[in-house]
């Protein structure tokens, strides 16, 4: 077990995925960021790999101070052991006060091996995080801890998970559920670098032979529009004028939880609390109520149109644009005025 250390930075696991820095880890170097300034201590971010170095500079613009970067050909490809072995020396040594990952497939993988190899606790598939004082029913206060607020109930209640003793207090925190804040180029920031010995052939027990990646078909989180249906839409055949719209938007298609139970569409394509989270510049929103485990996942998109024939749904309350409707009649509208347009 790691000792409490009040003092100790607020750490980002850095995932890199093909050689690019995956956007979950510059989202939670941001939030990171203002964990660290409400704490008073620093931001760091553990980057291991082999020839990753120019990721660097992007966590530190991002808000990091401190990069401990771990370069090293055996860190090549993704195993587990290998970089969970990197992961806990490293907490050892410095011993941070929190450390997030993101709840990717790697994360998934990765941080439950460091939470169990440094006797911590692990909150998975976080929605938000802050750091509050917590008191307990006998009257001990806990300053500063991090509150790890995550769905729980197949998402029918929102959980706030605490962690008093074992630290550090490590989260998954979803892809896409915090803000990917502007780049500041000119921030200052140290690059460690360090060298953990990995001549342990038990770490290795796992050999790549050959990679073969299958491209991303549906890419909810980079979406730049959208075109999202619930309940409403009725059936599963009505979905396909929703796929001909985003098609000639050049976006993708979600959908409600609702949607998703009717068998109306696969849960891939599912927005919402138990769901994807979404920030696109254009959410259209087609017969979806808006109860509030939806809402939670695309509110903030930067333009939202809702299209409903409830006019009093509660998806209006924070919709830009509203349109009272069948969605069977307005969707090939919009999509024949989009396609007269060019």
């Amino acid at each position: 077990m790691i000792e409490k250390n009040t003092k100790g930075e607020v750490w980002v696991y850095a995932e890199i995925q093909d050689g690019a820095l995956q956007n979950v880890s510059l989202e939670l170097t941001g939030k990171a960021r203002k964990l660290a300034d409400t704490l008073g201590v620093p931001v760091g971010a553990v980057l291991p790999g082999n020839n990753v170095a120019p990721a660097a500079e992007k966590l530190i613009a991002h808000g990091a101070d401190q990069v401990y970067l771990v370069e090293d050909k055996a860190l090549s490809d993704y195993r587990t052991d290998p970089y969970a072995h990197v992961l806990v020396e490293l907490v050892k040594k410095y011993k941070p006060q929190i450390v997030l990952f993101g709840a990717t497939p790697v994360g998934r993988d990765l941080a439950p091996r460091v939470a169990s190899a440094t006797q911590s606790g692990l909150t998975a598939d976080c929605t938000d995080l802050e750091i509050s004082d917590v008191t307990e029913k006998s009257g001990t206060v806990h300053p500063n801890l991090l509150l790890q607020v995550r769905p729980a109930f197949g998402g029918n209640i929102v959980a706030t998970i605490v962690n008093y003793d074992q630290w550090p207090q490590m989260a998954t925190v979803r892809e896409g559920v915090m803000p990917l804040g502007e780049a500041d180029t000119k921030r200052k920031g140290n690059i460690v670098n360090e060298s953990v010995p990995l001549t342990d052939q038990t770490l290795f027990a796992v050999e790549v032979i050959q990679r073969e990646v299958e491209k991303r078909k549906l890419n909810l989180g980079g979406a730049k529009v959208i075109v999202a249906g619930g309940a409403g839409v009725g059936s599963k055949e009505n979905f396909a004028p929703l796929f001909d719209l985003a098609d000639a938007l050049g976006g993708e298609v979600g959908a409600s939880r609702a949607a998703v139970d009717s068998g109306f569409i696969a849960s891939e394509h599912q927005i919402g609390q138990t769901g994807t989270t979404v920030r696109p510049p254009l959410y259209i929103a087609c017969g979806i109520s808006g109860a509030i485990q939806h809402r939670s996942g695309m509110e903030g998109a930067a333009k939202i149109i809702a299209i409903n024939t409830d006019r009093d749904a509660p998806i209006f309350a924070i919709a830009h644009y509203g349109i009272v409707g069948d969605v069977k009649q307005v969707v090939p509208m919009l999509l024949q005025a989009f396609k007269e347009r060019g």
